[in-house]
């Protein structure tokens, strides 16, 4: 997980995606930098989404779904191409489909139970989620228990102007939904957006 988080540890989440622009928004993400796409299940022919831009951008980018809530959807993600399994829940099934199938799995925690439970079922990150019902504190005392070299991103409600504290808190990136994409927004509204995020991850890196 650490090669695809050190580039640019951002996860573009693009909920309501169409096959049709796909590619286009691919490209104006991978241009901002982002390694790391995923298209939510409940979105239009998601699974025609990611083989689009896996075909477009290629092997560079680690790129799949988020939703994902089935087991078997694990399958129909890797004979899209996809490589990546984001869940908004701890689900052990999911994770271990995950795992068996090869793919990496971000799965969404809570809770330091649901948090070691996922990692014990092969997890390769946690996505704290949702982080409005969190806070910088709450993953503070979570990193004085979890595996230091754990990467934990919170999802939900990050902006370019509040990476801060929860970078202080031990944040590793985030993944970043309505406030970079949501559907029919132009592929360079979109580039405008991804730019700001990865100047104000930059920023932060950087100071």
């Amino acid at each position: 997980m650490k090669a695809w988080l050190d580039p640019l540890p951002l996860v573009a989440i693009l909920r309501g995606l169409t096959p049709d622009e796909s590619v286009d928004i691919g490209h104006v993400l991978a241009d901002a930098g982002f390694r790391m796409l995923e298209v939510p299940l409940n979105s239009p022919q998601p699974f025609d989404s990611i083989r689009r831009m896996v075909d477009a951008l290629g092997s560079d980018y680690l790129i799949g779904a988020g939703t994902v809530l089935d087991p078997a959807d694990v399958k129909r993600v890797a004979d899209a191409g996809g490589r990546l399994i984001v869940m908004p829940h701890a689900d052990v099934t999911v994770i271990r489909a995950a795992k068996d199938a090869g793919l990496t799995c971000v799965p969404g925690v809570a809770t330091p139970t649901e948090a070691f439970a996922a990692l014990a079922a092969g997890a390769a990150a946690l996505k704290l989620f949702p982080a409005e019902q969190s806070s910088p504190a709450v993953l503070k005392a979570w990193r004085a228990v979890l595996p230091k070299d754990l990467a934990v991103l919170p999802v939900g409600g990050i902006a370019p102007d509040n990476m801060g504290p929860w970078l202080a808190a031990g944040a590793n990136g985030f993944g970043i939904g309505s406030s970079l994409y949501a559907p029919g927004r132009p592929a360079s509204d979109v580039a405008t957006h991804a730019r700001a995020f990865a100047d104000a991850w930059r920023g932060h890196h950087a100071s």
